[in-house]
């Protein structure tokens, strides 16, 4: 049996301004994920 990821969530990378899909790692803190990426994380304006 396959999943479809088409009703996954959606946010806006503050960084690259990309939409990013939810993800299970981000299942407990998704209200506060705001990077798609650590590369993203690192490189936030100060």
């Amino acid at each position: 049996m396959t999943h479809k990821k088409t009703h996954l969530e959606y946010k806006t990378c503050l960084v690259c301004l990309r939409p990013f899909a939810w993800r299970k790692k981000w299942a407990k803190d998704w209200e506060h994920v705001k990077y798609c990426s650590e590369r993203c994380r690192r490189h936030k304006a100060d």
